[in-house]
């Protein structure tokens, strides 16, 4: 599945053995499926679904946006609770947009200042249920997000659990455009829902907007996030964008 750039591996039954070693086996791109991340589907009481998502190198995350929303189109429901390491994720299928609620933003902070390259730069911390930096730069294509991501994914400031890494330029009032590197992918992915997320809602912090900032993801997409921004606290937060169905197989182990 794929939504707005993100590719993922969904299944819906448990597969025996390793996890970790299956998932970094199937989501390899030349030698298996190809994938950002693998989402393991459970049904659990009613319609509701629990949904575990794990990096392309193998690691558990606690939470996917893109991921979220892929899930949701997959369950075929309109309307479906995701329960996550993160917590619970409404959504919201009509075709092919899909919308879901992330759980409340936390642990905001903003101009860290941060050594990266000998250099001192400011960064922004934010949690959309997993752990984000906000790089607001200019010349945004120019920039080496594989290099400098990877120094601040690991940097001391944000250990043990490293965070993801967005650089986002600002192109109108209510308009950013970002690219991410992504822990767990450990490179550069074409869109991140939850860095999305995280970037629109510092845009917003900052420029003390409420309501919708519109995000342009690296693969050309536009992902649209919604919320109440009441004095720098944020509350009915959504994220919301275009997901689908690749394709179906089997996978032989």
């Amino acid at each position: 599945m794929v939504a707005s750039g993100n590719d993922f591996i969904v299944i819906d039954r448990l597969p025996s053995g390793n996890l970790r070693a299956l998932t970094r086996q199937m989501c390899d791109r030349k030698l298996g499926v190809g994938a950002d991340g693998l989402l393991l589907v459970d049904k659990i009481k009613h319609t509701n679904l629990r949904m575990r998502v794990f990096n392309a190198d193998g690691s558990q995350a606690e939470m996917c946006g893109n991921g979220a929303r892929c899930v949701a189109l997959f369950s075929g429901k309109k309307e479906v609770k995701l329960f996550t390491l993160a917590g619970v994720i409404n959504t919201q299928v009509c075709g092919s947009r899909v919308k879901i609620q992330l759980t409340c933003p936390k642990g905001i902070k903003t101009d860290i200042p941060l050594k990266v390259n000998g250099r001192l730069i400011k960064v922004n911390f934010i949690n959309t249920g997993v752990p984000h930096v906000v790089v607001f730069v200019s010349g945004l294509d120019k920039i080496d997000v594989a290099g400098i991501g990877r120094l601040i994914r690991r940097h001391a400031r944000f250990s043990p659990a490293g965070a993801n890494v967005n650089f986002v330029e600002v192109k109108g009032d209510n308009l950013i455009r970002i690219r991410t590197y992504e822990r767990g992918v450990e490179g550069e992915t074409l869109a991140c829902g939850t860095g999305s997320t995280a970037a629109a809602l510092i845009f917003a912090l900052k420029n003390n907007l409420n309501n919708l900032v519109n995000v342009c993801t690296q693969s050309g997409q536009a992902l649209k996030i919604y919320f109440n921004n009441k004095e720098g606290k944020f509350e009915n937060v959504w994220l919301e964008g275009n997901a689908k169905i690749v394709y179906k197989g089997e996978y032989y182990v």
